[in-house]
């Protein structure tokens, strides 16, 4: 659906961001079979070896219980492991099984299904002015 010429107020522009961001991330989990919070924690995991939970949590930017809740599930699920640290028991290490590494790449390939289809009719320069215009938004909040 084409909205050209529609008159858009600023609180109609919220409106239409809130909408997105509630209906991004049940589809893509229902397309991709894992929420976008758990894939961004899977690929850092794929990045690094090890890293600390806490570590993790700033790179991800998720409060602590979160993220707690997201790697017990991604533990109970086999896709990642935990363990204390042993030079300070009070660090949790975290890193990504064997099948966890092996999936992310299923993972990936179905996120970028899900981004084809999310922007079917955009032309290449629609996309890169979408792209820059989200990353102003970015940057703007996060400069409030």
């Amino acid at each position: 659906m084409r909205l050209t010429g529609y008159q858009f107020g600023e609180d109609q522009i919220l409106e239409l961001l809130q909408a997105l961001n509630q209906g991004v991330s049940p589809k893509f989990e229902r397309c991709a079979g894992i929420s976008p919070t758990r894939l961004r924690l899977l690929h850092e995991l794929y990045q690094a070896e090890e890293i600390s939970q806490i570590s993790l949590q700033r790179e991800i930017d998720i409060d602590p219980a979160a993220i707690t809740r997201h790697l017990k599930g991604l533990e109970e699920s086999g896709m990642i492991s935990r363990r204390n640290n042993p030079a300070d028991n009070r660090v949790t290490l975290v890193s990504l099984t064997p099948q966890g590494r092996e999936r992310i790449h299923c993972y990936k390939e179905e996120k970028n299904r899900f981004i084809s289809s999310l922007l079917a009719g955009f032309d290449k320069a629609e996309r890169e002015m979408l792209a820059d215009m989200l990353i102003r938004l970015q940057h703007n909040i996060n400069a409030m």
